[in-house]
């Protein structure tokens, strides 16, 4: 079994040993600061990111293979054609990210920040919980069809419902 620091090496100067020696095996990465990284082709299949960041990044055609990227920082990311196939987005941070032609096909995407990110022609129409993601009204998305079909793009500011009518009672004092 390599290291970690073995695994970013192979990452960042040979992609495919890298592929061959991470496929489907599961792998703790967790906790990597890949910020500002440029990677095209990388495959992580079934490896645990948790609290890792690709911000500033530049990825190309990677496979996110149903793996664990819960609090990943993908902020001011720029990623085109990647695949998030069955992995789970809790809380990964995709704010002011670029992220066009990228497949979430079965992804959990509960709690995923999406503040001022444009998802441009990716598919999120088999994706999980979208409802349940936090986005603003700058978060820019795809066309209806690829959105899931109890998905409301549209952002609204009402939070009345969040609201807890006993914390507003006049007080006597």
């Amino acid at each position: 079994m390599l290291s970690k620091e073995e695994l970013i090496d192979l990452l960042y100067n040979d992609i495919e040993a890298f592929n061959q020696k991470v496929g489907g095996k599961a792998i703790d990465m967790t906790e990597i600061d890949f910020s500002g990284a440029t990677l095209e082709g990388a495959i992580f299949d079934n490896i645990d990111l948790t609290s890792s960041s690709f911000a500033d990044s530049n990825l190309t055609e990677v496979k996110f293979l149903g793996c664990d990227l819960t609090s990943v920082d993908f902020n001011r990311a720029n990623l085109v054609e990647c695949s998030f196939s069955e992995s789970v987005l809790n809380g990964t941070d995709f704010s002011n990210s670029k992220v066009d032609y990228c497949n979430f096909s079965d992804a959990d995407l509960a709690g995923a920040i999406m503040l001022d990110a444009d998802f441009t022609n990716s598919d999120f129409s088999m994706a999980e919980n979208l409802n349940a993601s936090r986005f603003d009204d700058t978060t820019i998305w795809p066309d209806n069809e690829y959105l899931p079909e109890d998905f409301d793009s549209n952002y609204s500011e009402d939070l009345s419902s969040l609201r807890d009518d006993d914390d507003f009672e006049q007080s006597d004092y």
